[in-house]
């Protein structure tokens, strides 16, 4: 008898080109059954009678001989039933005393330990729904930490599990407890355990150098020994269980600060069902040993640059920063809520932490320096020169920033072309300029290349004093002596 699943490889595999011979080899099944099966997959499949086992007779005596020794071998058992009879090979009983032995080992008990008070922190992440942001979703992630004996627990709600998270999880748990234990256990996760060879353990370094100034020794659980464990295991499922159903909340700090209440109001208030005591209670026994002094607060950080928007990236977002930053690489600090921003070891500004993406949140005071900057360019000679020439050159002038490049450099290079081809030749340029949306001084200068003569093909003799070199001299227009005139006669 074979499978409905059999059938479907079978005409899988032919579909695909596979020989018969190739076939029955991969399904391991006869070449006639392919063809059978192939031809006919509707065929009706009659179970085939259960055959007796020469083993059958033997059983009982095997289970009386487990009982006896679980880890007794399979040549043993075989000299034994052989004397009593046993006709059949060792295959068989191999296969037999496998399969049972695979039932044994999922009702293998386990010890219950219980710890001395203060000795021993269990943690572990828990995974829940995400909290929507605008139009960003972000995961919600959930730290577990409990005090062995008494039950004692907190949690912090997270968006990350980064090395930095954990750590900064583990600092406020032990503000929450008054202290730090002698050790600590954690799972295979890898923020705490790089690899691990048997009974063999490599903790990552950067949660060593987190433990060591509080004294603690990490201890990890065995791969899939969630039995070990078993108080935090069973404190994530009570916090699925009774505090996430039917919650509503804004943000991460409307969550964890609903945490917060709820632990100090039911979690830790509550009988609890193994050791029949109130956790807080019970941990007024618990003597956890001091945090040290002079303990730096676990940050996120980052070395972000400052782009031309005076702004810097970071988890999605821009920030923006004093312009003078540009082009330069900031120290950047961020908990959970806010974030902080410096230049060596100057606080700049900070922010609360924004959890949406692609969002700019500026700071009023950098828009209003850039703005008195933008300010102060406009009322610079070069500027006023160029404005004086004529509406096309301030709108042209207006548009320049979108160049990318250096405005004050632009503008002296376009003072210089008007200097080599005349005034009205340069506004013809800017026109077309604008009228294709190029905005730039190399723009201009190639439209002047391409369709006009310079007026002066000898520049200027060049003085020692540079200073003397750029000195400009407005233009009169001819406006303003008909302004002149025109007031002479109202006069009269």
């Amino acid at each position: 008898m074979i499978s409905r699943q059999t059938v479907f490889e079978i005409h899988r595999l032919k579909n695909e080109g596979y020989k018969k011979r190739r076939i029955a080899r991969i399904l391991r099944i006869g070449r006639n059954t392919v063809d059978k099966y192939y031809e006919n997959p509707e065929k009706v499949l009659v179970p085939r009678k259960k055959r007796i086992s020469k083993l059958d007779p033997y059983k009982e005596k095997i289970a009386d001989y487990l009982k006896e020794d679980p880890t007794v071998g399979a040549p043993v058992i075989f000299r034994k039933i052989k004397e009593l009879g046993y006709t059949g090979e060792m295959t068989i009983l191999r296969e037999y005393l496998s399969s049972v032995r695979g039932q044994q080992q999922s009702k293998t008990p386990f010890i219950r330990f219980e710890s001395e008070p203060g000795e021993q922190f269990q943690i572990d992440w828990g995974h829940f729904q995400a909290i929507t942001y605008g139009n960003t979703n972000r995961k919600i992630y959930a730290l577990s930490v409990i005090e062995c004996h008494s039950r004692m627990l907190y949690v912090e709600f997270t968006h990350s599990q980064k090395q930095e998270a954990l750590h900064g999880c583990l600092f406020n748990a032990f503000k929450y407890f008054g202290g730090t234990p002698k050790h600590i256990v954690v799972d295979n996760m890898l923020t705490a355990v790089i690899c691990r060879e048997g009974h063999l353990v490599r903790f990552n370094d950067n949660f060593l150098d987190f433990l060591r100034p509080y004294k603690i020794v990490p201890k990890a659980c065995n791969v899939r020994a969630a039995n070990e464990k078993g108080k935090v295991e069973s404190s994530i499922k009570y916090l699925r269980g009774n505090f996430m159903p039917l919650r509503q909340f804004n943000d991460l700090t409307d969550l964890q600060t609903q945490a917060l209440d709820w632990l100090d109001q039911t979690a830790n208030c509550r009988v609890h069902q193994t050791t029949g005591q109130l956790p807080k209670e019970r941990f007024k026994q618990c003597r956890l040993r001091p945090l040290p002094t002079l303990i730096s607060v676990p940050l996120e950080t980052a070395h972000p640059l400052v782009h031309k928007d005076f702004a810097i990236k970071f988890d999605g977002n821009s920030y923006t920063v004093p312009y003078w930053c540009i082009d330069q690489k900031l120290t950047l600090k961020a908990d959970q809520h806010n974030l902080w921003i410096y230049h060596k070891q100057k606080l700049l500004c900070s922010y609360r932490r924004c959890w949406e993406r692609k969002r700019r949140i500026e700071n009023i005071a950098h828009v209003e320096q850039v703005k008195k900057l933008k300010r102060k360019q406009w009322e610079s000679k070069e500027y006023r020169l160029f404005a004086a020439l004529g509406d096309e050159f301030r709108e042209f002038l207006e548009k320049l920033p979108q160049s990318g490049g250096s405005i004050k450099k632009q503008l002296l290079r376009l003072l210089d072309l008007k200097d080599q081809y005349g005034t009205q030749s340069l506004s013809w340029a800017i026109l077309k300029a604008l009228q294709h949306k190029a905005y730039g001084a190399d723009y201009v200068e190639n439209i002047l290349y391409q369709k006009m003569t310079p007026e002066n093909q000898h520049p200027p003799v060049r003085l020692k004093n540079e200073a003397l070199n750029r000195m400009r001299l407005s233009e009169p227009t001819l406006n303003d002596y008909d302004n002149i005139v025109l007031k002479r006669r109202r006069k009269k």
